[in-house]
C-alpha cells in the first residue's frame, strides 16, 4: 500500500484534523512549509494561517496558496511593529482558533511556517493516537540541516514539541489550552500529565521535520533566546537544581557553554527580580515533585510514576 493509499484509508475512517499557524515574517521559510503540508498523504480538513503583522512577502505568498486551496484561510492581524514570542504567538494562535468550531474536528494542531514535514507526518501521529487513547498531545522529533546531514535538536521524549503541538481536540479543551507566556509549550505537556494523559515525541524516519530555524534562536540572537528559554523555565516554576542540570546538558549543543550560560542566567536574573511565576501552587508543585524524580530516574520513568500517582 502507497503513503497516500494508507492516508486515503485512515481518512476514511472519518478523522478530521485542523491546523492553526500563527506566522510573522515567513517569507523565508513558509513555501517548504505549505508544500509539504500540501503534500501530506493524510493532508488536514481545515488550515487556518494566522498572518500576525508581516512586514515581508508573506501576505503575497498566503493569497497565493490559499487562491489554489480552498481549505486554507487566512486570518490577518494588524502589524504591532515587532515580533513577540510567547504571549503574541499564542495571541496569533487564538485569534485563528476562535474561527473555527474545535469541536468539528478530533486533533488539532499549532504548526509553525518554518518547518519541512515528510509525507506521511499527519498520518502517522493520528494512526499513534488511535492506537493509544491515553495520549493527549504529540508530535515528532526536529532536526537542523548542517552542511548537508541532518543534526536532531535533542527534545525530550516527554513532550510534544511547541513548533509542531498536535492535539487530541477534547484534551486540548480539557487543560483550557494554551497560557499565553512563554514556556506555554511546557506548561500545556505538565497539565495534561496531571490529568492522567500522555505527552510524547518519537524519532522515527516518517516523523522526522526540519526545522529551517535554530531551536531556541531569536529575533534578537539565539543568545537572547536561550535566556529567554531560562525566564520561561523560572515562570513555569521550575526549582534551580533541576535548571542546573538542564543547562548543563546542553553545554555541548550550539553555541557551546555560552547557551548553557545564558540558559540559567535568565533563570537567575528572573529569580534576582522576584519576576512573576505561573499563578497555579497546585501546577507547581507537580512540576517540582516530577522534576526532582526526573533527576534521580529519567523523565520516562518520572512520568511514569507521575502517571501511576494520578490514576492510584
Amino acid at each position: 500500500m502507497s503513503a497516500l493509499d494508507s492516508g486515503r484509508e485512515l481518512l476514511q475512517t472519518g478523522a478530521r484534523y485542523v491546523l492553526i499557524s500563527p506566522c510573522r515574517n515567513e517569507a523565508d521559510y513558509m513555501r517548504r512549509t505549505l508544500d509539504s503540508v500540501i503534500a501530506q498523504s493524510c493532508p488536514p480538513a481545515c488550515w487556518v494561517i494566522v498572518d500576525d503583522g508581516s512586514t515581508d512577502a508573506t501576505p503575497a505568498i498566503l493569497a497565493e496558496y490559499a487562491q489554489r486551496h480552498d481549505w486554507i484561510r487566512i486570518v490577518t492581524r494588524p502589524d504591532r511593529g515587532r515580533r513577540s514570542v510567547g504571549p503574541g504567538v499564542i495571541d496569533a494562535f487564538y485569534a485563528g482558533f476562535d474561527t473555527i468550531d474545535p469541536n468539528a474536528f478530533d486533533f488539532l494542531c499549532k504548526l509553525d511556517l518554518d518547518l519541512s514535514l515528510p509525507l506521511r507526518y499527519f498520518e502517522r501521529l493520528m494512526e499513534k493516537m488511535q492506537a493509544d487513547p491515553s495520549i493527549a498531545t504529540c508530535s515528532g522529533k526536529a532536526y537542523l540541516e548542517e552542511d548537508g546531514r541532518l543534526v536532531n535538536e535533542r527534545h525530550g521524549d516527554d513532550t510534544s514539541l511547541g513548533m509542531t503541538k498536535f492535539y487530541r481536540t477534547r484534551c486540548f479543551l480539557a487543560i483550557g489550552g494554551f497560557v499565553r507566556e512563554v514556556m506555554w509549550d511546557g506548561i500545556d505537556c505538565h497539565r495534561c500529565r496531571m490529568l492522567g494523559w500522555k505527552a510524547c515525541s518519537w524519532d522515527e524516519p516518517d516523523l522526522r521535520f526540519i526545522h529551517l530555524r535554530p531551536m531556541g534562536s531569536s529575533q534578537s540572537g539565539i543568545l537572547t533566546g536561550r535566556m529567554r528559554h531560562g525566564f520561561g523555565q523560572y515562570f513555569m516554576g521550575t526549582g534551580l537544581l533541576f535548571m542546573a542540570a538542564s543547562a548543563a546538558g546542553r553545554i555541548n549543543q550550539k553555541p557551546y557553554l555560552v547557551g548553557s550560560l545564558a540558559m540559567l542566567w535568565g533563570w537567575l536574573r528572573s529569580a534576582l527580580l522576584r519576576l512573576p511565576r505561573y499563578e497555579d501552587p497546585q501546577f507547581r508543585a507537580y512540576l517540582r515533585r516530577y522534576q526532582w524524580l526526573a533527576l534521580w530516574h529519567g523523565k520516562q520513568r518520572a512520568a511514569e510514576l507521575m502517571a501511576s500517582g494520578v490514576r492510584s
